[in-house]
């Protein structure tokens, strides 16, 4: 098969991604008509609607030909949607700003747009991802731009540079492990991964014998970003705009971490003769084909191949067979990670049917070491914990 006749059958799917920015402008046409309720359409949408595509849809484990993937690499057609997210966005931010300036809001609606402006920017966080990843300066300057709203623009740092490096190992932030709920992963990880961001950046410019105190860094300039950005909405529509701003950022990184949560839950990889940890391969990230949400994440479920191949653009992702699977897609998975008791019931047994129920070779929590080995074995040939 030639790259000449091979079309990418999702092509005119993709596009469906820039909904979600569009729900808050559809929710508020809803409140004007007398349906508060619309405010909630967009949490609605994508964690319920959603969720209920993905199971009636089901799988898509094709992966496009090799000869077929530098001709999709090099098309703008997809690089631009990921741009088109960003005017959306910031429409999005400041329509509900409007609105929550003028008042009038019951404590539901008040939530629900909350929830609305919270879900966009932390979906952008995952546009943020995508173009954060790739060497043209335009790309990774609107990843910036796109993280801006959450206040995570530490994330351009420590995602590339921290978490890429230490993935799958007790030392990454924003790996969770094996017997650890979110609530308990949440602040680890969001304190973890600033810290890192802030490290990383001052040692490249001790390096060269630099203060780490300059608009050259990465993460200040990200950050700098996010208050000229709260300061212009603040002018614009008065103080009482801040707690949205702050509720929403809250939501926002809220998404992205209980996604982090979620990639590598109690996946480990193991140290070599050498001492050092295995290089990353596709068995070190949970991976979903669900058809729709892949869609609407720029196929961030595809989570392996991203790691073992950063630069790869989203539309070239493949799908592994040794990648562990996880039983639904993004959308539903973020649902049950809020409630640990059920996350563990579903995802426990399948960390350790992953490792042949050797308790050893997983990433585990300490203070959950002794509850696992009532139910599983620790062996010998264990290789982390």
């Amino acid at each position: 098969m030639s790259d000449t006749t091979w079309r990418d059958p999702r092509r005119f799917l993709w596009p469906a991604a820039l909904l979600v920015p569009t729900l808050p402008f559809q929710g508020l046409a809803l409140a004007r008509g007398g349906h508060e309720w619309g405010w909630w359409l967009t949490p609605a949408v994508v964690f319920g609607l959603i969720p209920l595509v993905d199971l009636l849809i089901g799988d898509d484990r094709a992966n496009p030909p090799d000869e077929a993937v530098a001709a999709l690499q090099a098309d703008r057609y997809y690089r631009v949607l990921t741009y088109l997210y960003l005017p959306l966005q910031y429409g999005a931010l400041v329509a509900c700003c409007a609105v929550w300036a003028g008042g009038g809001l019951s404590p539901f609606g008040a939530a629900g747009l909350v929830l609305s402006v919270g879900i966009v920017n932390g979906i952008a966080i995952n546009t943020a991802h995508e173009l954060g990843h790739k060497r043209e300066r335009l790309e990774r300057r609107l990843s910036k731009i796109a993280l801006a709203p959450t206040g995570y623009g530490h994330f351009h740092v420590e995602h590339n540079r921290g978490h890429h490096v230490r993935v799958a190992t007790p030392e990454d932030p924003a790996s969770a492990r094996l017997g650890e709920g979110f609530w308990t992963f949440l602040p680890r990880t969001v304190l973890g991964s600033l810290r890192s961001a802030w490290r990383l950046e001052s040692a490249r410019f001790r390096l060269r014998g630099r203060s780490p105190w300059t608009w050259r860094n990465d993460v200040l300039n990200a950050w700098a970003i996010t208050a000229v950005l709260f300061a212009a909405l603040t002018a614009w529509f008065g103080p009482g705009v801040l707690p949205l701003l702050a509720l929403q950022a809250a939501v926002g990184f809220g998404l992205l971490e209980v996604v982090n949560y979620l990639e590598h839950y109690g996946l480990a990889r193991p140290r070599t003769a050498a001492g050092r940890y295995a290089k990353v391969d596709p068995r070190h990230s949970w991976n979903s084909d669900r058809v729709v949400t892949n869609v609407f994440l720029f196929q961030l479920q595809r989570h392996s191949d991203h790691h073992a191949h950063p630069l790869r653009r989203y539309q070239v992702l493949r799908s592994f067979d040794a990648s562990p699977q996880l039983p639904a897609g993004y959308a539903t998975m973020i649902v049950v990670a809020l409630l640990p008791p059920l996350w563990r019931r579903i995802m426990d047994r399948r960390v350790m049917h992953h490792y042949g129920d050797d308790l050893g070779a997983a990433n585990v929590h300490p203070r959950a070491m002794a509850r696992l080995r009532r139910r599983f074995p620790l062996r010998a040939s264990g290789a982390a914990g």
